[in-house]
């Protein structure tokens, strides 16, 4: 069956329902490729901390996805433990490598970042707030600003209802905001953390340009210089990254949101991998009535086929009184960023 465009899939939605999203790296590939592709964020990182073999793992595996490496350093030592318990020194390396790539991924995306959002075009946050200003609420695997910086250019077209918790610390303004669950009706959701957000043990933190005239992006770098590392999910296994929402207010609440929507949810620029299935499989466990996956390039690849029979999995989990209906659109015709 061909894919049906955006529009058409919108049209799609029940009436009355307003949908919600799910964004995954495709989101900001879309945006710059050149910046946030895997082989890009790997081409640019900085593995001089680990051990030499951290990064031959990369060629080893064939991948330049660093949490396919991370899973994969995890599962040899454990292991290990059973198959050399006399080299439990390697294990102990294994493990060091699998959490020293977590944070080669950070320095990584923040120091290729974008510096500001002025390097990205008004045209092209214009046509990604068209897209954005479509849904309810928003849902984000990413740890870049692409959102943040999409939703804050409040003085263009169309309006965005964008309210991600974070408000004015009540002894007065400061350098960053905290966040304040519960005090207000969120719609901006970082399942994974962000660049941005900081957990400082007894608030949560974001970094803001307003409050300090200071590029958002040389805060992060500056706090990362200084040992200072934003709440982050990049175990690369489902069951590791599920831990750690598990031990983060922040991270959590953004968790039982998701669980917790119903009507229709849009899928754009993820492709339902197994490291991430703690989110995906909300989806066949909850409430959603319909689900609208974007689909990139032809739809027969190898790729998108394992798309489908995740979604084939989603709909199996519910009983038949429950129904998941589901629509792919083409990924392309939502001209996310023009």
């Amino acid at each position: 069956m061909p894919l049906v465009t955006f529009e058409a899939a919108l049209e799609r939605v029940r009436e009355g329902r307003v949908p919600h999203l799910l964004l995954g790296n495709g989101f900001s590939r879309a945006c710059r490729e050149d910046i946030f592709a895997y082989t890009a964020l790997f081409d640019r990182a900085d593995f001089n901390q680990l051990s030499p073999l951290a990064r031959q793992s990369f060629d080893l595996l064939g991948t330049t996805d660093f949490e396919v490496v991370m899973r994969a350093l995890r599962d040899a030592a454990r292991l290990l433990t059973i198959y050399g318990p006399e080299n439990l020194e390697i294990a102990a390396q294994l493990q060091r490598d699998a959490d020293g790539l977590r944070e080669v991924l950070v320095h990584a995306i923040a120091d290729n970042h974008p510096g500001y959002p002025g390097e990205i075009e008004g045209e092209r946050y214009a046509a990604c707030r068209r897209f954005l200003a479509r849904f309810d609420n928003i849902y984000t695997l990413n740890y870049d600003l692409l959102l943040y910086w999409a939703v804050m250019q409040a003085e263009l077209p169309p309006p965005v209802h964008s309210d991600d918790g974070f408000r004015t610390p009540e002894e007065g303004q400061e350098e960053y905001v905290t966040w304040e669950p519960g005090r207000h009706a969120q719609n901006i959701h970082y399942l994974h953390g962000a660049l941005h957000i900081f957990d400082a043990g007894i608030e949560v933190k974001k970094y803001t340009w307003t409050n300090t005239g200071v590029r958002l992006i040389d805060q992060i770098r500056a706090a990362l210089n200084d040992g200072l590392y934003p709440i982050f999910v990049a175990e690369g296994e489902t069951a590791q990254k599920f831990e750690r929402i598990r031990h983060s207010d922040f991270l959590s609440k953004a968790y039982r949101s998701f669980q917790e929507i119903g009507n229709a949810l849009f899928v754009y620029g993820h492709a339902m991998a197994p490291n991430d299935d703690h989110i995906i499989r909300l989806i066949g466990r909850g409430r959603v009535k319909q689900l609208f996956v974007g689909i990139y390039g032809d739809e027969n690849t190898e790729n998108n086929q394992l798309v489908r029979r995740k979604v084939e999995t989603l709909q199996g989990m519910r009983p038949a009184r429950r129904p998941l209906e589901a629509t792919y659109f083409d990924a392309a015709s939502a001209n996310v960023w023009g």
